[in-house]
């Protein structure tokens, strides 16, 4: 790894945060990102920005062949400010939107979606240093990466940590009830 005034440059790096939904992957990875001014890749980010378009497409995602298809199809960029773009459409405010929330472990659940979005993953670090963080970071997405990083909580604190976060109009029991049935899938 080569440091030059704070920032890593020539060498390409990789730290990868794995662990269940609300325990701190993304903002661990963001401080770590900041800290090494590398850029900082929200996994979950591509499947919420997936279920995005499958949802205003009225695609049934219990079609896996379709829902796959029509992922396949769709233009996603990221960009060094964290961004999603969906077909030319910053879709980034709209990530945690209770929809999106309800929907996305169900299509992050189909493989052949995981594989698609795995393989965008690993093509936008080629030519990076990066903090990565989401579910099968360390051991599907990025197994050799540099650095790994498993963070856990209870159900109870995960849920608390996304009540505390504001982004969703659900009670903390509905939120906790969500998370554990993340969790099963």
């Amino acid at each position: 790894m080569l440091a030059v005034k704070g920032r890593f440059q020539e060498i390409n790096m990789i730290i990868a945060i794995d662990g269940p939904a609300g325990t701190g992957k993304s903002t661990i990875a963001s401080m770590i990102a900041e800290k090494l001014n590398i850029t900082f890749l929200n996994s979950g980010g591509f499947y919420r920005t997936l279920t995005i378009a499958i949802l205003d497409a009225g695609i049934d995602y219990k079609d896996e062949k379709a829902t796959v298809d029509f992922c396949k199809q769709q233009k996603i960029e990221y960009t060094k400010e964290s961004h999603f773009i969906l077909n030319g459409t910053d879709v980034t405010a709209h990530l945690h939107d209770d929809r999106v929330a309800a929907n996305v472990s169900q299509v992050s659940s189909i493989v052949e979606v995981r594989h698609f979005v795995n393989d965008l993953m690993r093509e936008i670090t080629k030519s990076l240093s990066i903090v990565c963080e989401g579910r099968d970071m360390t051991t599907v997405v990025f197994p050799m990466a540099e650095y790994k990083v498993y963070l856990d909580a209870s159900s109870e604190v995960r849920a608390q940590r996304r009540f505390d976060q504001g982004v969703s109009d659900m009670t903390f029991e509905e939120i906790k009830a969500a998370i554990e049935k993340r969790d099963e899938m």
